[in-house]
């Protein structure tokens, strides 16, 4: 039998929960990382074995905090801590950025309290970028779905289900039964392969944390399926680092059009147009990507920082 806990967390505000999470609702709900307008439900993998935990706010924008139900209470502080790096805090370097750049000032006024929410479970977080690979994201959500029912563990927390993937179930799962799911034959090597990965050891997140960008980059695509763009996801979302992820559709969307006017920026524009944002670049990317979501992105003006005289 489970033995939960119940516990109180805060956290530096300001954090908007419902702007935050709105990712999580927005394209359906895969069953990993569940979130309803009022619980938050995820897993965390601790001591080789996966715990789960139900979140909701019981503070203010201003003055954040929450309501946790951890599914084993031995597991409560370490719950707890991953629940806050979950949550990065805004830094000196956002402030920084906002007095340089009119665009991103503009739009962390416009979403006051959105902060990135990351990743940090590694089989979940690489299956999430396979799934995502040319597809619309709710298509994408639908097939982690059907990978959560048929391999993943099912967690009872706050009176909700949410569900863990294991990344040895999947290393022995079939490619072809991994397809039936309605993934491409090459998405499906891809998750055997990724799990496989993960389950030897060849990919391992507590070293990736150790390790310098460009040797996290070199681990992640040397697994055959994941490339650049899934490895600079891993950078920005799992990690946390100041990561632009240049090549993304998204992102050069969003790039275009709030500072060049136009409908998609080249990477190579990505890359001008995002070079001073320094150690803001995660929440910066972040913040474009939900304002695009929102259509609250405007074309960009003579005081953007790559049209004009914007950073000072």
């Amino acid at each position: 039998m489970a033995e939960f806990g119940k516990f109180e967390l805060g956290l530096e505000g300001p954090l908007d929960f419902a702007q935050t999470l709105a990712g999580f609702r927005r394209s359906g709900d895969d069953l990993l990382d569940r979130w309803d307008g009022e619980w938050l439900l995820r897993t965390i993998r601790l001591d080789r074995d996966s715990t789960a935990y139900a979140a909701r706010v019981v503070g203010t924008i201003a003055a954040p905090r929450l309501e946790v139900v951890v599914e084993r209470e031995a597991h409560a502080g370490k719950v707890l801590r991953a629940i806050k790096r979950s949550f990065p805090q805004t830094s000196p370097e956002f402030a920084n950025l906002c007095a340089r750049d009119p665009v991103i000032e503009r739009l962390a006024r416009k979403h006051y309290g959105f902060r990135p929410v990351l990743h940090p479970e590694l089989i979940v977080a690489l299956i999430r970028c396979i799934s995502a690979q040319q597809v619309n994201l709710r298509w994408a959500a639908t097939t982690r779905r059907r990978l959560a029912e048929r391999y993943g563990r099912p967690h009872e927390i706050a009176g909700n289900v949410v569900y863990s993937l294991d990344a040895q179930v999947l290393a022995n799962a079939e490619v072809a039964d991994v397809r039936a799911l309605q993934f491409t034959t090459r998405k499906a090597e891809y998750i055997v392969n990724t799990a496989r990965a993960i389950a030897a050891g060849e990919l391992d997140l507590e070293r990736l944390s150790a390790l310098p960008d460009d040797e996290v980059l070199a681990r992640i695509v040397a697994i055959r399926g994941l490339g650049v763009w899934t490895a600079e996801w891993i950078l920005a979302r799992t990690l946390g680092r100041p990561r632009i992820s240049a090549c993304d559709l998204g992102v050069r969307k969003a790039l275009g059009k709030a500072y060049f006017g136009g409908p998609i920026a080249s990477s190579d524009q990505v890359r001008q147009a995002t070079a001073h944002w320094g150690g803001a670049t995660g929440f910066a990317q972040e913040l474009l990507l939900y304002a695009q979501h929102e259509k609250t992105l405007d074309h960009a003006t003579n005081d953007s920082p790559v049209l004009g005289a914007g950073v000072r």
